[in-house]
């Protein structure tokens, strides 16, 4: 796509610091470091999300994922490694080319915060709601 700037890193326009690349990813350091070595993992083809990729798509994807993750690790010391993907604008996402954040954890007071609010939802009916 013309205007996205994922496009343009993985066609050279825009420089960025890579980590991992073959024929069908690339993944480079986010420019907006959360924690040390915050990398996104990004298709060269351009899907504006996950729901807009097949499961072969995505499965090529994420197969990536765990490789380039360890490495992080390894490399950096990380304690841990939080794996993020968002789609769409409400749930988080600000650059419309489907992308994981790989995020190394370091200790608790590192920048990142994953938060969950636990709600009292009746499951049977969500079930039904999602299978009917």
């Amino acid at each position: 796509m013309e205007d996205c700037i994922f496009c343009k890193i993985i066609a050279g326009e825009i420089p960025s610091t890579k980590v991992y690349e073959d024929d069908d990813v690339v993944a480079f350091l986010d420019i907006t470091q959360t924690t040390k070595g915050h990398t996104l993992v990004v298709p060269k083809k351009h899907y504006r999300n996950i729901l807009a990729m097949t499961a072969e798509e995505s499965a090529e994807l994420f197969s990536k994922v765990p490789q380039i993750a360890s490495k992080l690790v390894d490399k950096l010391h990380a304690k841990g490694m939080n794996i993020l993907q968002n789609n769409e604008e409400i749930a988080g996402q600000t650059v419309f080319h489907t992308h994981i954040h790989l995020i190394p954890r370091y200790d608790e007071n590192d920048g990142f915060i994953a938060k969950f609010t636990a709600h009292d939802y009746d499951l049977t009916e969500i079930a039904k709601q999602i299978n009917g």
